[in-house]
Parts: C-alpha cells; structure tokens; sequence
C-alpha cells in the first residue's frame, strides 16, 4: 500500500515536470519565432546580393582606393564579424566583407564546403560584383585556409597577405601530442552536449533570453551588435553551414598544404597572445605546452609560407581577434597596404 502511493506520487511529480517542460519549450518556441520576426525588420542587409556562379552571396564593400581588400571570416562568422575593422579601413582603401554560402544573406550551396570550393565561390562573387585586383587578402582563423587557397588558384589577383591567428593543418596532432589518454577521451565527450545544445538554444530561445537579461555574449560589442549577430546565428542556414564547412575542416587543410608557398608575396601573421580558451582538464602545465606549440611553432610555420613574411604576436588578445583586438588587424592592414603602392 505505502510502495503504491510512493510510485503514484513520483509519477504525478513526473507528469507535472513534464507538463511543465512541455509549456515552457511552447512559449520559448513562440517567443523565438516572434522575436526572429521583429529582428527582420529591424536588422537589414548589409550589402548587396550577387550572382556567383548560380549563388546569391553578399558583398559588402566601402571606401575607395586600391589595393583593395578583402576579409574572410572564420569558422561561424558572418560579413558582420568584420564590423570593428571594415569601417576603419575603409577611410584609406576600399575593403569587402562577404557572406560565405548559408551564413548571413547569401545562399546555400549544395557544394562541398571546402576551401576550394570557397576560393572558388569567392572569386565569382568578386567578379560578379565588378570588383579587380591584386587585393590584399586578410584571413581570420578557418579564413587563412580559403586565402591560401585563392592565392594558389587565382596568383594574379593576389598582392599580399594578413593571416590572423590563422588555422594551422597540424594543429590537432601537434596538440594532441601533449594530451593523455584519458584527457582525449574527456575532451571527445565534452564536444558532445555543445552540439545538442545549441539547437535547443536557438528553438527555445534560451540564448535569446539569456542576451536580454544582460548576459553579453560579448563585452566588445554594443548591445545591438550582440542582438544582429545573435539574429544571424539563428537564421535556418546557419547550424547547417557551420557543419558543412566542420565536416570538410581536413580536407580544407590538406587543400591548404597542397597549395603551396605563397612565393615572395608580403605576409602578415597576427598570432593571438592567448590563443585558447582556460581547459580546466589541461594541467598549467599543458596550458603552457600548448599555448607555445601555436604562438611558436605552427604560426611560426605559416611566416615562413613566404620568403617575406613576418609575425607578429598580439600579447592581449585571443582567438578572436577581430572583436577582441580590432586594432591591431587595423594597423597591420595599413601597414601591408602602405608597402605596397
């Protein structure tokens, strides 16, 4: 008799955290669906839609001058990652930003998302739009393997080089090299739930509601900044782009290799002082090893991608450097469009 009361009360407690799971997930989706709704009217297109090659992808592009330059996001990052950097450098050259396929405005493309097939994209889009070289070609992280490989594929359209904090092929082994066994296999159960969560950040409007509660997503960007790129991360295209782009990362870096040197083409690299982020299942130890093994041994690799290039390391900044220290991709813009006129 007791054993049966027991179970009735666990399962109204279960029903009722149910029902309330259920009525919570209904009103996150409708405020979410909401909201998307006011953001498109409030958030609109930076740029201008062209066709490359049977795509619709966005070209944003001010200033005047040449060389022109051009910035490639990394992984996850729209045109607008750009914000902090494009409009000073527009008042000494011109300079374009873009939307690769299935991020911000532009199409999907049912292509691999590799960096050939990126180079590739990128110079109809640029064609497309009527704007000519040489540029100079900044890239940011994922970004410096698709600027290799449109150097590689397009030499005469090329004039030099910015690789910020710019992925390295060999990163994961040389990392990985300083990791027990046990700490990999933490580290591959830890990448599990991020990818079940987002999803449910974006439908039930968790990541939406947590911005409105004051719970910046960046303190480099004003509030409405935070609201347009969270706006952009959550447009139907987007998850899927970030996977498509993922799922190609290695081949994208082998395509990277195959391309080869950059000849004698001036090189920039703007190496993160604090490249990744606190692991607590790394030792302080390993945080050291690690963080010596991207700062002077991979990004020193990539300088010597050409007979001229040189690193410089930005001793304050992580990863992210576009937002975090926009200035410092700013001045070695103007310093590598100086040297060539």
């Amino acid at each position: 008799m007791i054993l049966t009361f027991v179970v009735r009360k666990i399962l109204r407690i279960l029903t009722a955290f149910l029902a309330g799971g259920l009525v919570f997930a209904c009103m996150g989706a409708i405020y979410q669906a909401v909201a998307m709704r006011i953001d498109a009217d409030r958030f609109l297109q930076r740029g201008k839609s062209f066709d490359a090659s049977g795509l619709r992808l966005n070209l944003d592009c001010s200033g005047q001058g040449g060389p022109a330059v051009i910035l490639e996001s990394g992984l996850g990052g729209p045109a607008l990652d750009w914000v902090l950097v494009q409009p000073e450098v527009a008042k000494f050259t011109r300079v374009c930003s873009y939307d690769r396929a299935g991020y911000g405005w532009s199409d999907v493309s049912r292509a691999p998302r590799t960096s050939l097939q990126i180079a590739k994209e990128l110079k109809a889009l640029l064609d497309s739009a009527g704007e000519t070289g040489p540029f100079l070609m900044v890239g940011h992280s994922f970004g410096g393997y698709n600027i290799r490989l449109f150097t590689g594929r397009y030499p005469q359209d090329v004039a030099g080089l910015v690789l910020v904090d710019a992925s390295h092929p060999d990163e994961a082994k040389r990392i990985d090299t300083i990791l027990t066994p046990a700490q990999r296999a933490a580290q591959q159960r830890s990448e599990i739930w991020p990818r079940i969560a987002a999803p449910l950040q974006i439908h039930l409007g968790l990541a939406r509601i947590a911005l409105s509660l004051g719970w910046n997503r960046s303190r480099f960007l004003s509030k409405r900044l935070q609201q347009e790129f969270l706006y952009l991360e959550q447009r139907p295209n987007y998850q899927r782009a970030i996977q498509a782009e993922d799922a190609s990362w290695e081949a994208s870096g082998a395509q990277a290799v195959a391309a080869g040197s950059l000849g004698a083409r001036p090189l920039i690299v703007l190496t993160a002082g604090r490249p990744y982020e606190l692991d607590p299942l790394l030792t302080p130890e390993q945080r050291v090893q690690q963080d010596q093994i991207w700062i002077h041994d991979l990004q020193v690799e990539e300088m010597h991608l050409s007979s001229r290039g040189r690193q410089i390391i930005v001793p304050d900044s992580g990863h992210d450097m576009p937002q975090e220290r926009p200035g410092a991709i700013i001045a070695a813009i103007h310093s590598m469009w100086s040297s060539l006129h």
